[in-house]
């Protein structure tokens, strides 16, 4: 014997539209806590394990390139400079717009469609 189960749809929606928002919120707190909590604690272990389990962070040393000159850095950001300038056109800001007159054709015409020709 079947029983219809009768249920008010506006409560489903409000069951509906809790649900998306725990979910939704759940989801916003867990990336919050991953962000400030687990992404420095595995940034630190990942300089750990690069650098060597007996040293400590505070140990650890910048090696600075000592080949690696001014003009080094200033060539290379000239280069970067002109190769982004490079990519945008300079075009006249004029535009001219011609009215084109499209010829008659009875091929793509819609009446003949529309009368009953018996």
């Amino acid at each position: 014997m079947f029983i219809p189960l009768m249920t008010d749809q506006i409560s489903e929606g409000y069951v509906i539209l809790m649900t998306g928002l725990l979910i939704v919120f759940s989801a916003l707190v867990t990336l919050m806590l991953f962000f400030k909590y687990g992404l420095p604690l595995m940034l630190y272990t990942y300089k750990i394990i690069t650098k060597g389990k007996e040293k400590k962070i505070s140990e650890i040393k910048v090696v600075a390139d000592r080949d690696f000159t001014g003009e080094m850095s200033a060539a290379i950001g000239a280069a970067v400079h002109m190769y982004l300038r490079e990519q945008h056109d300079h075009e006249s800001a004029i535009l001219t717009i011609k009215q084109v007159k499209k010829p008659y054709s009875p091929w793509s015409s819609k009446i003949y469609g529309t009368q009953n020709r018996l």
